[in-house]
């Protein structure tokens, strides 16, 4: 603790940021007292500047940050948290508090593939009429793995062509059905990771 730099308000910067997809969910302020209270307890805690007081996340709304790794940044006056987010992390309402956007580009980042899992996992939960992934749900893996294996193949044929646009288009059929499969087998895309580290540690 005597190797952090909290500034002249006694506070250091903290921001949680969802483990699984790596989205960006929240920015607040630790003192002491709150970075201890994370530490200890696994859960994020906050000094709010405002109340002047220390807080829990979720502790009203139960919209609880539990803290799956942690590091600071190299001056150690930032501390950057990997959470496993329940419910919205904006008091908005809205998963992330960066949902203001001013800048938009024509590309999106790996990011997307987390708010498509929980879009996948919403149909399964909360069947929508009409919705061709609830349908996929309604008919169960054997109909999902076959669309899997088809999407597969017309990916392998796809990659035979000299047409980058093709290819893009049938890999993300496929993977689009296999985040059906995930859901269906209750496979998570941290499970994936985990298990593409494991091996990568080996």
């Amino acid at each position: 603790m005597e190797n952090v730099k909290f500034d002249a308000n006694g506070l250091i910067c903290a921001i949680a940021q969802d483990y699984e997809t790596g989205e960006v969910l929240m920015q607040a302020y630790m003192n002491a007292e709150a970075l201890e209270k994370t530490l200890e307890t696994g859960y994020a805690h906050y000094f709010s500047r405002s109340r002047q007081k220390l807080w829990k996340k979720g502790e009203t709304s139960g919209h609880t940050q539990k803290v799956i790794s942690a590091s600071f940044d190299c001056d150690r006056d930032c501390l950057l948290m990997q959470v496993e987010q329940k419910g919205a992390a904006c008091h908005t309402g809205n998963r992330s508090c960066f949902f203001d956007r001013v800048i938009s580009g024509d590309r999106e980042g790996l990011t997307f593939l987390g708010e498509l899992a929980r879009i996948v996992a919403d149909r399964k939960e909360h069947p929508v009429e009409g919705s061709y992934t609830a349908y996929l749900f309604s008919r169960g893996v054997d109909k999902i793995a076959k669309k899997m294996g088809e999407e597969a193949v017309e990916t392998v044929i796809a990659s035979k062509n000299d047409d980058k646009a093709e290819l893009t288009h049938e890999l993300s059929d496929l993977m689009y059905h296999l985040l059906v499969l995930m859901r269906e087998k209750e496979v998570s895309l941290s499970d994936l990771c985990t298990e593409l580290v494991r091996r990568h540690n080996k």
